[in-house]
């Protein structure tokens, strides 16, 4: 799926799952085995939910936290803080799963993100830095490191997602009401509470005639990816490559979907654009919300 926002690119991505029972258990979610398209993965994949993860015993031990920050910045002023960003992007490299993190200027070497990454079995190069009004974008290239490969599966995609957000809540505790996460797992809660109904946007565009361009913005929670990823190929529509944005409260996404090897006729665009809204707006009280 998601190769989690960037631009046009024809690499292909199918997603596999490890399904062997010995699990690592970490305090994000709880594994809960769904079907999936048999089209789409040989078996079938693992949605995560509540408040732990499993993850494969392929996959290295745990989701560390870092040791707080002496330098961390603390403000009141939520005005003065800028927004976090964490781009998950599978279509500006066909070889590397591209990350790039954003937090203003406040961001240092990232030295303990790129260790807490490799730990989940990933290679992880720092590609570049770049600097503009909005602030300082870090660049990571990150590769499995059993394969050499970018990464496809979405629940992995997500742990890396996760393990960034984690990174960023502890050495800038200011982000906790910036971001989502901080509801569950910050210092503090967001100050702001994002309206799912008014937040929810959804739109699918032609791209050519063997793919279309799915579009999505709603509010941000853990295990939103992997989710997202299920709802879609539950309706037999396969997600090839795509970008992942989480943006402060909110999550972007842009996937480039078929359905047989083309594009998705109008009716079946209609389909998926209420699947999706009516997984991404029923009541968070629901068991299956997280």
């Amino acid at each position: 799926m998601v190769v989690a926002m960037a631009s046009a690119a024809t690499y292909g991505l199918y997603f596999t799952t490890n399904s062997n029972t010995n699990r690592y258990k970490f305090p994000i979610f709880e594994p809960k085995t769904h079907s999936w398209p048999a089209a789409f993965v040989s078996s079938p994949p693992i949605i995560l939910e509540k408040k732990s993860v499993g993850l494969s015993s392929s996959i290295i031990g745990i989701i560390p936290r870092a040791a707080p920050s002496a330098t961390a910045v603390e403000s009141d002023d939520t005005d003065t803080v800028p927004t976090p960003k964490v781009i998950i992007d599978q279509d500006t490299d066909p070889d590397a799963t591209v990350v790039e993190i954003t937090f203003g200027d406040r961001l240092g070497a990232l030295m303990d993100t790129m260790k807490a990454l490799k730990n989940l079995g990933l290679n992880v190069a720092k590609a570049n830095v770049l600097l503009d009004s909005s602030g300082k974008h870090n660049k990571f290239a990150i590769t499995k490191a059993d394969t050499g490969r970018k990464v496809e599966d979405p629940e992995l995609l997500e742990a890396i997602r996760l393990t960034i957000i984690n990174n960023l809540l502890e050495y800038h505790p200011e982000s906790s009401w910036q971001l989502a996460m901080g509801a569950t797992f910050g210092v503090e809660p967001p100050k702001e509470k994002v309206d799912v109904d008014i937040a929810t946007h959804i739109r699918v565009d032609d791209d050519g005639p063997n793919c279309s361009l799915l579009y999505m913005e709603t509010a941000d929670r853990p295990g939103l990816l992997v989710d997202l990823v299920k709802i879609i190929t539950d309706v037999n529509i396969t997600v090839e490559s795509g970008e992942f944005d989480t943006e402060g409260l909110l999550a972007k996404a842009k996937f480039h979907v078929s359905y047989r090897g083309k594009a998705i006729i109008r009716p079946l665009q209609q389909v998926l654009a209420n699947s999706l809204r009516y997984f991404l707006r029923r009541p968070t009280t629901e068991e299956a919300s997280f």
